[in-house]
């Protein structure tokens, strides 16, 4: 029988020992088979934990066939990052539930989800309740426009630690700090270190972390599991940058 709570384990317990994890998001719709080949070539020497696969435009044929393809290609763990109720696939190893605390679009807070209860039951996937806080990054993002949803502001802290609290008191097993893909500007480290400080379950933080500095500013900050994905399309050498940061956070602390 299926161990239910594997990937949900090993982030808690990660976080409890004050280890980072670093996941790589895969966007069907933007990347190429032989990019994806590419970037899995370099993955096999970094330190990363776990595969996202997501996107808001991407879909359902070439976002399944990009999960199995990750399942026989490498051997690192795959969560689904569903961009709607039709990426569900039962090869993945479990499915980040996002439910879109910044907003409030009733279809993305509930809506969706009960249409994929069904779906989600029979997939046998490990589901994980995720809060999902979209944070003002700069510029209109994907995930904004398809959401029909206003980010969070970057400057109002206590309204971030807030959303973020009621996610945990509701249930929520993690709590996603999202900046969108192709952000400007990532979440803001005063922001991390804030909502972290309040927060008992482990803390996402993703969406325009495109430098070492950026990515270090993170991990400082205290995310305890840090995305990266739109800069790996156009520049995936980034990925050993990033696996070197969280080897080397992990040794200093």
């Amino acid at each position: 029988m299926t161990d239910f709570s594997t990937q949900l384990s090993s982030i808690q317990e990660a976080r409890r020992v004050g280890r980072p994890m670093l996941a790589v998001l895969i966007d069907p719709g933007k990347l190429k088979q032989s990019d994806l080949y590419q970037l899995l070539e370099i993955a096999s020497q970094c330190a990363i934990d776990f595969f996202f696969v997501g996107g808001s435009t991407s879909r359902p044929e070439s976002f399944t066939r990009t999960v199995t393809y990750l399942k026989d290609a490498q051997a690192k763990p795959v969560i689904l990052f569903p961009g709607n109720e039709l990426h569900i696939s039962p090869d993945a190893d479990a499915l980040l539930l996002l439910s879109l605390l910044s907003g409030r679009n009733p279809e993305l807070l509930i809506g969706k989800h009960v249409a994929a209860a069904p779906a989600l039951i029979r997939s046998g996937l490990e589901i994980i309740p995720t809060g999902y806080l979209l944070v003002e990054s700069g510029k209109l993002t994907s995930v904004a426009y398809m959401s029909h949803t206003m980010p969070l502001p970057r400057e109002k802290n206590e309204i971030a630690v807030a959303t973020a609290l009621a996610g945990q008191l509701l249930g929520m097993q993690l709590i996603y700090l999202e900046a969108g893909s192709g952000a400007e500007l990532p979440v803001p480290v005063e922001m991390i270190r804030a909502v972290k400080s309040q927060l008992s379950i482990p803390l996402i933080v993703g969406g325009g972390i495109t430098t070492e500095q950026k990515f270090k500013n993170a991990l400082e900050a205290g995310a305890d599991l840090i995305v990266v994905g739109n800069v790996l399309e156009k520049h995936p050498e980034m990925l050993r940058v990033f696996s070197d940061c969280v080897l080397e956070h992990s040794l200093k602390h």
